[in-house]
């Protein structure tokens, strides 16, 4: 499976708002911004490839799942439960 992004990639500063009483409190307890938002980003990356990828596949998995309705699932008969 591919990598999800390059860990190793140089740091890139951005500019972005935020909400100002989120950034307030966020501060007050001392959460690292940057790796919050890093740590949300991989999270939503993460889901939306995975989205991407059902989509992409939809029709193959449907297939699939017909096959199986149809003729059952390769080494059934071994199956112990």
């Amino acid at each position: 499976m591919a990598e999800l992004y390059d860990a190793a990639a140089p740091k890139k500063a951005a500019n972005l708002s935020i909400n100002s009483d989120l950034l307030r409190k966020t501060r007050k307890l001392n959460i690292n911004l940057s790796a919050t938002l890093e740590r949300a980003l991989i999270e939503e990356l993460s889901r939306r490839e995975a989205v991407q990828w059902v989509e992409e596949n939809r029709a193959a998995i449907k297939r699939y799942n017909d096959f199986v309705e149809k003729h059952g699932c390769f080494g059934d008969e071994f199956r112990e439960f």
